[in-house]
């Protein structure tokens, strides 16, 4: 969890009365990020990301898209990053279906768990 994470969060819960963070499962994130990922356990960053004052529920999903989790939750807003264009925003279709609205967030450039990974093997 770094400073974009948690702007990106904060952003979200502005959006509406309730912020549900979808967290992918151990073994998404090794299918999305390779086999040495995660680095912390998905209990781990669920209770982390609980933590904060912004986010009122944290739920895990084992695919490799939040698709089901949207399909269930079926929430009045979808908020991805901005690196993410509207029309490949997972679950937009059934969020925009219902009348919601789907929203991305200004991407923070120069925060990423990748780059953090890289400092601290090169120190």
């Amino acid at each position: 969890l770094h400073v974009g994470h948690i702007r990106y969060l904060e952003a979200a819960g502005a959006l509406g009365d309730i912020l549900i963070v979808a967290v992918n499962s151990d073994a998404s994130v090794r299918r999305l990020k390779g086999p040495d990922r995660p680095i912390v356990s998905e209990l781990e960053r669920c209770e982390v990301v609980a933590a904060l004052h912004c986010v009122d529920l944290v739920t895990l999903f084992e695919e490799d898209t939040p698709y089901n989790v949207i399909a269930e939750i079926l929430p009045d807003v979808l908020v991805k990053g901005g690196d993410w264009t509207p029309d490949t925003i997972v679950g937009r279709d059934i969020v925009e279906g219902r009348g919601g609205r789907v929203a991305a967030i200004h991407f923070e450039q120069g925060f990423s768990t990748t780059s953090i990974i890289d400092r601290i093997r090169t120190r």
